[in-house]
């Protein structure tokens, strides 16, 4: 239909109840670009209508070259859904009515640049399609048509113009884009041939502006590499940017407090993402697998295999299949440290402050106490070193109070006043000072590991652990197949709600957007729908989906029209989410 069929069914509507508005669901041709009307909100205080642009890639005009490789396309589509939300914003709620009316919106993205439905280019005609929504003026539930033509028809067109098409913006800016992409992709691919897990560059700004705001903090102290730690990167566009590499192994950040110590993490946590320019994390990228592990009281553990951490508990409880319904700090991150190597991570981040003493540590005092025939916890400092040798992960980890992990660390860094100075090897004589002078026959080495005992015990020692199973399988649920009006709903980044049931993804500290736990309540309908039949793993299914998603993107696990409310997680915040459901998903060992 033309833009004058829509302009006739608003005139004819006008002054109706406000059902009548159903009779706009459709797609008009205004010239440069087709607006669909995809779904009519059913009064003015219910969710906004849902809308969409889409611009031929003719008339749209960007050059190839700005998404010619997926890094590329997502940080352009990112550009233009920045620009629409700040084009809209100047006309939202411009049209007056009850409720909702005259709201216009799309998603307005955080520093970090996410894969998102809001706005897609397709990489082979260059058509670009954007989805909004838009409240529908009424007056009471009275239709408004008059102020509807406004939006569509003066405010839309001038925010369309002014961000849909090549010509409205300037060349070198739309390169540079693409070029920081480019540039930040080849860092990340770079990491792996150079040895390291993180790269942080020369004059990037660590701190933000406050606790609730990610920009940067104005006069943040910029970042500074440890000459010993420095490294040299030519980047295909910026040219040479040095900046502190974190090599692969275990890596200690100490500190006083307030010097940064968890600012470092922090960025590094978030590293994973792409940022945008002048976020001051430009260039602060971390291997794309890295989970930050932390104590998670409360929280229900499905079967998974902790034996590597806890065994022998009391009662004869199965570690190596071990279910929960509210389990302790230690056992939290004991399952969390072992889900996150099921979800192929190769970096752990932890902060000392976050997690659990004695899954942590155990003092020299504490063990001769509380032997180690008594004690089913084997804290993670026993296993750190087998983690990197035997499974190719690394650490890095903030401690302010406890000195054990100076004997594992491979690289000692230490904030002071944001500055990073290398203390590796003053911290290693320091440590083998201490040991030399507090050691007696009896006392107990760095690892926690009485020397006689050790000769003679084989209750101290501390074995090679088997590696974990992952052959957990997601029982087939009938009640849920048969359910055709599944419930979705999520609370900002703090959880997701399917059919009434919750679950909390408060301590996931690396997931950054409502959108992204939105498309994570949708693979988990999805999976549990099409999926999981009892046969397949957690581990299968989510590769597989993951497989499928590089190939065919959001239409893998999204029937019909797509919203404009999604953006793609990692697959390991997907793993986190599974395995944090408590009724909804029933895990069993094959």
């Amino acid at each position: 239909m033309q833009q004058t069929d829509l302009r006739e069914i608003l005139r004819r509507i006008d002054h109706k109840g406000y059902p009548a508005y159903k009779e706009t669901k459709g797609k008009y041709d205004f010239t440069n670009y087709v607006l669909s009307i995809d779904h009519v909100q059913g009064d003015p205080f219910a969710s906004p209508s849902k809308l969409s642009v889409w611009v031929k890639g003719t008339k749209a005009g960007f050059d190839e070259s700005l998404y010619d490789t997926k890094e590329k396309r997502i940080a352009l589509e990112d550009h233009l859904l920045r620009n629409m939300a700040r084009q809209v914003r100047e006309y939202s709620f411009k049209a007056k009515g009850s409720g909702k009316s005259g709201l216009i919106s799309v998603t307005n993205p955080g520093q970090e640049i996410l894969e998102r439905t809001a706005c897609q280019i397709d990489v082979t005609s260059g058509d670009v399609v954007l989805r909004l929504e838009v409240g529908f003026p009424a007056n009471g539930r009275t239709i408004n048509a008059k102020e509807l033509e406004k939006i569509l028809f003066d405010f839309l067109p001038v925010c369309v113009k002014k961000t849909l098409f090549s010509r409205a913006y300037n060349p070198e800016r739309l390169e540079k884009v693409a070029a920081l992409a480019t540039d930040q992709c080849y860092i990340r691919e770079k990491l792996r041939d150079m040895g390291l897990v993180a790269f942080v560059a020369n004059g990037a700004v660590l701190p933000r502006k406050s606790g609730v705001s990610m920009l940067p903090m104005k006069d943040g102290v910029a970042f500074t590499s440890p000459k010993s730690m420095e490294v040299t990167l030519e980047l295909p566009n910026k040219g040479t940017v040095k900046g502190m590499g974190i090599p692969k192994g275990i890596t200690l950040i100490v500190g006083g407090g307030y010097h940064g110590k968890s600012t470092l993490l922090k960025a590094l946590e978030l590293g994973v993402y792409n940022h945008i320019s002048g976020d001051g994390r430009e260039y602060v990228i971390t291997d794309e697998t890295a989970m930050k592990l932390r104590a998670e009281d409360g929280r229900s553990i499905q079967k998974t295999d902790i034996s590597m951490f806890i065994r022998n508990l009391p009662g004869g409880s199965d570690t190596r299949s071990f279910y929960t319904e509210d389990a302790s700090g230690s056992t939290s991150q004991a399952a969390n440290t072992i889900e996150a190597i099921e979800a192929g991570a190769k970096v752990f981040l932890m902060d000392e402050d976050t997690s659990a003493t004695n899954f942590m540590i155990r003092d020299e005092l504490m063990q001769k106490v509380v032997t180690r025939d008594m004690e089913p916890i084997i804290p993670f400092i026993d296993r750190v070193e087998e983690l990197y040798k035997e499974y190719g992960i690394s650490t890095i980890l903030v401690a302010g109070s406890s000195g054990s992990y100076f004997y594992k660390a491979d690289n000692i860094i230490q904030m002071k006043e944001y500055v990073p100075i290398d203390i590796t090897e003053m911290a290693k004589k320091e440590a083998a000072a201490y040991k030399s002078e507090s050691q007696t026959p009896n006392t107990e080495n760095a690892a926690g590991l009485s020397e006689r005992s050790c000769d003679n015990n084989d209750l101290y020692k501390i074995d090679k652990s088997p590696a974990p199973s992952f052959e957990r399988v997601v029982r087939y649920d009938t009640a849920f197949a048969q359910n055709d009006r599944i419930k979705l709903k999520t609370m900002g980044t703090e959880g997701i709600s399917v059919n009434k049931e919750m679950i909390d993804m408060r301590y996931m500290e690396q997931l950054t957007d409502s959108e992204q736990l939105n498309a994570i309540a949708q693979m988990i309908k999805y999976l549990k729908l099409t999926v999981w039949n009892g046969r397949v793993t957690v581990q299968g299914a989510v590769e597989q989906l993951y497989k499928r998603i590089e190939e065919k993107g959001f239409n893998v696990f999204m029937k019909g029209d797509l919203p404009g409310n999604l953006a793609l997680p990692r697959k390991q915040e997907l793993y986190s989410a599974i395995n944090r459901c408590r009724e909804l998903i029933k895990i069993e060992n094959s």
